[in-house]
């Protein structure tokens, strides 16, 4: 069986009618999973989940999603038709599950509806290379996202990536990459290939750091992630070139 079956029947079955659609998207359908790629999918809703809903789903996720082989940690992301289209901005995201708010969960925390001005990179990521799980086409179902607020998305998100620096750094620094990619082309690249393209632009002092973050997302677990001192050292100063650069570019704008 796959990675993401179970989820998908999960969610049809706590949702029942008011599910239209289920969809794959992220490193599962654009660019590959890498070992430490979550399995990212999007639900689209009829209606708000109600309490009862909510708690059935997040349990379901909690005993589904893995951080070891053979089962892949989970993404899952509900929206409600209305709350998108038409678009407006931010975008209210209904439910969010992710491995980095486990210990969130089993304390007692169920996702609420909240404002999730990111979720307008998702949408857009998943409306160009998602693929339809359960329901009719993403593209039927929801508009496009105006370029600037996916921009404005991929932007505002730098100042959190950097306090997340020291303790996920190889995300923050490919997440980074593909920033500045979409603040300097306005395209929406996988994390290899964002990284790939900083890399050329990055001055030869501050890209072994960026290198061996891409290194790692494509033969490393992050059970097996190792830095040595002299990487550590650059981590910081390779952040700051690329975030000079997506600041240049917004001056420009």
């Amino acid at each position: 069986m796959d990675h993401f079956t179970p989820a998908v029947e999960l969610v049809a079955d706590v949702l029942g009618p008011e599910l239209i659609g289920s969809f794959l998207h992220g490193s599962a359908v654009y660019g590959g999973l890498r070992p430490a790629s979550d399995v990212d999918l999007l639900v689209v809703s009829r209606r708000s989940l109600n309490t009862t809903r909510r708690r059935a789903l997040l349990d379901g996720l909690l005993r589904l999603s893995g951080l070891e082989p053979p089962s892949r940690p989970l993404e899952l992301v509900v929206v409600v038709q209305a709350d998108v289209r038409p678009w407006r901005h931010p975008p209210v995201c209904d439910f969010l599950y992710g491995e980095w708010l486990r210990a969130s969960y089993e304390q007692g925390f169920v996702p609420r509806p909240e404002p999730m001005p990111d979720l307008a990179v998702l949408l857009t990521q998943a409306l160009h290379h998602g693929k339809a799980l359960c329901g009719p086409p993403l593209t039927s179902l929801i508009d496009p996202v105006p370029h600037a607020d996916v921009v404005a998305a991929t932007v505002a998100g730098v100042q959190e990536l950097r306090a997340d620096l020291d303790d996920d750094t190889r995300n923050v620094l490919l997440t980074l990459a593909r920033t500045w990619v979409t603040v300097a082309t306005g395209d929406l690249l996988p994390k290899t290939d964002a990284a790939a393209w900083a890399l050329e632009r990055l001055p030869p002092g501050h890209r072994p750091p960026l290198a061996h973050a891409r290194a790692l997302h494509l033969t490393t677990s992050y059970a097996d992630e190792r830095w040595s001192e002299d990487l550590r050292a650059g981590v910081r100063p390779c952040f700051d070139a690329m975030a000079a650069r997506i600041d240049g570019l917004r001056d420009i704008g």
